[in-house]
This record gives C-alpha cells, structure tokens and sequence, in this order.
C-alpha cells in the first residue's frame, strides 16, 4: 500500500512553524513535531495539495514557495509514503487553530530538539544546507527506528 503527501516548512523571522501533533490516538505522528501539510485528494498535483492543506491546518495562505525534494518513506509495515517536501516564506493571513495539534513558530537551530522522526532530522538539515532538489529514501523498522536512508540513490551514514 502507498500514499501520496505533501509537508511543508513555513519560514518566517528565522523561525520554522512547527505542528505538535496531540489530537488523534490512532496518529503515526503522535506527540511529534512535524511541518504542515497531509494527503492527497484524488487529482491534486502536489502543489494543490500543499496550498489546501497548508489553509485547513494553519489558516494561511502561501503566496511564495519552493518544491524542495521528495521523501520515500518505507514504514516496515507494508506502508510507503511519498511525500513532497515543501518551503515556504511568504503568505497572508490569519494563524487558527489547528484540529491535528498545536502550531507553534520555533527557532530554526533549535527544531533539532525537538521530538522528531529520525529521518525529519535529516531533510531538515538538507532545507537548511542545501538549495538543490533532492530524493530522500528513509526506512523504518516498523515503528521509530530509522534503519536505512538513500540520499539521490546513494546510501548515506545514520
């Protein structure tokens, strides 16, 4: 089984507007910090689905972003997740209340703190290092341990 996604990284004053994910007790996020974003509806381009999604979570509009790589999640439970990854530093609006968890603009240097996925830790280095598109392959061992990552088809350290 497969799905399709978008995340996106909201820039503003240095700061990345972070999602803690609180609400759902079935949530593969639980009680982790993540970007905004989520699935697909049938015949969204990636860009769609980003503007959609980034409006229902936080109540902004995006007027300035970047497609910045694609992440092939690969859960160990039969699940794969491509997820296209997003940057953000322009848009208008009102910030609500989001239905999934608390918002929260957080320090760009310290979102490594925070409790992520180990694989987030990686693209959110490759956002921060590199301007380039990128392929990202993460495998998981079924639950939080990251056992492989691909950078652009090449295996890299964890």
């Amino acid at each position: 089984m497969y799905g399709l996604s978008t995340l996106c990284y909201i820039e503003r004053d240095g700061k990345y507007l972070m999602l803690h994910r609180t609400v759902k007790e079935k949530d593969v996020n639980k009680n982790k910090w993540i970007g905004v974003g989520g699935h697909f509806e049938e015949n969204e381009s990636p860009e769609e689905c980003l503007l959609r999604e980034v409006k229902e979570e936080t109540g902004y509009t995006l007027t300035s972003y970047r497609y910045r790589g694609i992440v092939t999640f690969i859960s160990g439970n039969g699940v794969t997740e491509y997820m296209s990854l997003f940057t953000a530093d322009e848009f208008y609006g009102t910030q609500i209340e989001c239905d999934e968890g608390q918002l929260e603009w957080v320090d760009i240097d310290k979102v490594e703190n925070l409790e992520l996925w180990e694989g987030d830790k990686i693209f959110l280095r490759l956002l921060r290092d590199s301007g380039e598109f990128f392929s990202l392959k993460l495998v998981y061992d079924g639950h939080d341990k990251l056992i492989s990552a691909s950078l652009n088809g090449e295996k890299i350290d964890i």
